[in-house]
């Protein structure tokens, strides 16, 4: 793997941790918004799964 495809990588881990621990206050924060926000991380789980294979090659 080149360097560039590295950082992409690291880049893509760092923003989907942002948005994972944004995800987590919302859902501690407002309790009703737990199963919205369970359906969002399984579409963002569905979108990673797809996205590591490409970045994988």
């Amino acid at each position: 793997m080149s360097t560039l495809a590295l950082l992409v990588v690291l880049l893509l881990v760092l923003v989907g941790l942002l948005v994972v621990g944004g995800l987590a206050y919302l859902a501690r924060r407002h309790p009703a918004w737990v199963q919205p926000l369970l359906v969002g991380l399984a579409g963002v789980t569905a979108l990673a799964a797809l996205i590591t294979p490409v970045v994988a090659r």
